[in-house]
């Protein structure tokens, strides 16, 4: 009977730590997905201001029809989601995002997102 009770502890605990083991994966995996989410929002925004700048005439501080000119502005570009750059072209510009979270475990890729902007459109990479 005693031999009978260890062995189901034992099974018990194996049973346990694999939930753990599992939970705990699935919990990395969701870090990883809101911050995926969270730095494609904080793009959008600056995707936003860039079309603004773009429509605005240089009168009133745009490009006048041009992305010439345009540059995220320093409190957005970097938040506790990520950091971002911007290559500006005069009818594009290329945001990329670099999210905080690494997609593997113990390695260095971090979640990236890349966005084209186009004077009247928006298109939206995932790379990692």
């Amino acid at each position: 009977m005693g031999q009978q009770q260890l062995l189901l502890i034992v099974l018990g605990v194996i049973i346990v730590a694999i939930a753990v083991v599992v939970g705990i994966g699935v919990f990395s995996a969701q870090n990883v997905n809101s911050n995926r989410d969270a730095v494609s929002s904080d793009l959008t925004t600056i995707a936003n201001l860039a079309q603004v700048f773009y429509r605005k005439p240089t009168a009133l501080g745009g490009g006048g029809s041009t992305f010439t000119g345009f540059t995220i502005p320093t409190s957005m570009a970097s938040n506790a989601n990520g950091t971002y750059t911007a290559t500006v072209a005069a009818q594009t510009v290329t945001l990329v995002g670099k999210g905080k979270y690494t997609v593997t475990s113990g390695g260095t890729d971090t979640v990236q997102v890349t966005m084209t902007v186009l004077p009247a459109s928006v298109s939206t990479v995932i790379n990692k």
